[in-house]
């Protein structure tokens, strides 16, 4: 009886152990923006792109004559986002955040960590908060996944492409606001994309 009630004890407790560790793991505390259970139902659309969301990617390849967002409807203060972004080498895509306007995204209204590669001036390209922080040398995204980790908390801002630290910079411009995923040109796609307040 003592040896039953004993491993009846011991096996809880590992049961708990375990239940903990998981709540502390890498992924503890981030909310997915994309998946099956809510669609694009976390978002709004601003301007016109050929958004898809099959099996977990969101998708772009076309547009208007200006860039489209999609726009969280939550805001958020300081936060951590992870994402995987496949571009292709013409592409002009980002993450936009703590957007003061939500339906007038831009550079200036917003935080931008940029994916552009063939961007005309490369100090603001891939790897980059526009107007904020450049980038040198520029890293290249186009032709593959990659893994995008963008922290604000307070007026501290980075910035990680590829496990590489690009931007570390304190701005106090944009507090608070919404995220927002951009097709801008090319081919984009987005999967994972997962946010932790902090």
């Amino acid at each position: 009886m003592n040896i039953v009630r004993w491993s009846a004890a011991a096996a809880a407790i590992t049961a708990l152990t375990l239940t903990g560790c998981a709540s502390h793991g890498p992924n503890a505390g981030f909310t997915p923006l994309l998946g099956s259970a809510q669609g694009l139902g976390a978002f709004e659309r601003v301007a016109e792109a050929n958004w898809t969301l099959v099996d977990g990617v969101l998708a772009a390849d076309q547009g208007g004559k200006v860039p489209a967002y999609l726009v969280t409807r939550e805001s958020y203060q300081d936060f951590v986002i992870r994402a995987e972004v496949w571009v292709s080498d013409d592409a002009n895509s980002g993450i936009f955040f703590r957007c003061a306007e939500p339906k007038n995204i831009n550079d200036k209204t917003c935080y931008e960590a940029n994916l552009f590669d063939q961007r005309p001036d490369p100090s603001y390209g891939t790897g980059a908060i526009v107007n904020i922080a450049k980038v040198n040398p520029m890293p290249k995204a186009g032709g593959r996944w990659n893994t995008l980790e963008i922290t604000a908390k307070g007026p501290q801002l980075t910035f990680v492409l590829n496990g590489q630290k690009t931007a570390d910079v304190q701005d106090r411009q944009l507090s608070k606001g919404p995220v927002a995923l951009q097709w801008g040109r090319g081919t984009v796609k987005f999967r994972k994309v997962e946010i932790k307040a902090l």
